[in-house]
């Protein structure tokens, strides 16, 4: 049994399809979703955690693959750069899982790495850039 985490990013045209049940049904695979972001008109992208035998594993990211799915593994780590940061807090409320929360009554960001999925949101808002995928 193998467990990974990976990012799916697929095109508007597959988002009324039924993907992930594809997954359960025809690969057996067992999945988390970590996070979803699904909205008409635009492309999809979701976080999952999947567990499976190796082989049922690899079918399922081909038949992914197939569909014309992008899949990068999410075994990347964010970093913050407390230095370059300014506090401005848009980080926080874009943050799923409260990685990034303001430290009270400081008003100053932390960032707890243990609860991070490196979704990338925070790289996207942050007008310093103070936060980075480390290489």
């Amino acid at each position: 049994m193998i467990s990974r985490k990976i990012i799916l990013t697929f095109p508007q045209a597959l988002l009324d399809k039924p993907i992930v049940y594809k997954l359960i049904k025809d690969y057996n695979l067992i999945f988390n979703i970590l996070q979803a972001k699904i909205t008409p008109d635009e492309e999809g992208i979701m976080i999952l955690e999947i567990k499976g035998a190796s082989r049922d594993y690899n079918a399922g990211i081909s038949y992914l693959k197939n569909l014309g799915i992008d899949i990068r593994p999410l075994d990347q780590k964010i970093i913050w750069n407390e230095r370059k940061c300014t506090h401005c807090g848009l980080c926080v409320d874009i943050c799923p899982t409260q990685a990034l929360s303001f430290k009270r009554p400081q008003m100053k960001i932390e960032f707890d790495k243990r609860k991070c999925i490196a979704c990338e949101l925070c790289l996207r808002i942050c007008p310093v850039k103070a936060i980075e995928i480390q290489q």
